[in-house]
């Protein structure tokens, strides 16, 4: 019997991690399992990075940069309301600083992880899979948004989620999925590209619920 490589006991927890969480956010538990979210970020993008097959500087000042990046956009787009449109954040990402929850850099990074993994598949130059890593971190916020404001992790004004927030992400997430792919270190990671396709069918098996 052939053994079990680590990155599939790895996708095995993450797959448990989101079917548990599809089933406890339609339960009547859904409050408590809510407020774990910063939780699932935390393991779910801890092991994504266990997993990169070689953590090079490189590959550790494109990590923080994509977390400082996706921190410090958030906090202009909130303090101004011009980046994304008028919106808030709530109480499930956790403790926030200048009313921007510190999950929300875990979640830019853990995105741009898992997509860029993905995309890394495909055998393309860099400057083609940036721009198809971006097309596909908007498609999954258009299934995240609604499912967001369900759950009180951010509200926008009126309940009407704007075009340009989608447009922002797209400029967002070309810059740093195109860095991440610029940048030289070794790009593989299967629980990465894993997680990418958890994440689909997370947030589409919400939305349904919706």
């Amino acid at each position: 019997m052939k053994t079990l490589e680590k990155e599939h006991y790895a996708l095995i927890i993450l797959f448990i991690l989101h079917g548990v969480g599809v089933y406890g956010l339609n339960s009547a538990y859904a409050e408590w399992f809510k407020m774990l979210t910063p939780l699932n970020l935390l393991i779910s993008t801890g092991l994504v990075i266990a997993f990169h097959k070689e953590k090079t500087t490189a590959f550790w000042l494109v990590v923080a940069g994509i977390y400082l990046t996706g921190f410090l956009v958030e906090w202009a787009g909130v303090a101004t309301g011009i980046l994304f449109g008028e919106y808030a954040y709530r109480a499930t990402l956790g403790f926030k600083l200048f009313d921007i929850p510190l999950m929300i850099g875990v979640n830019w990074l853990m995105l741009v992880l898992a997509t860029s993994s993905a995309v890394n598949r495909v055998p393309l130059p860099w400057f083609v899979k940036g721009p198809l890593a971006a097309v596909l971190m908007v498609f999954l916020d258009f299934l995240i948004e609604p499912v967001a404001m369900k759950y009180d992790m951010w509200m926008w004004q009126d309940g009407v989620i704007p075009t340009q927030n989608y447009v922002m992400w797209l400029v967002v997430s070309l810059v740093m999925c195109s860095v991440y792919f610029y940048v030289k270190f070794n790009k593989v990671n299967k629980v990465g590209a894993g997680l990418y396709l958890l994440l689909f069918g997370f947030f589409t098996l919400l939305n349904f619920t919706l």
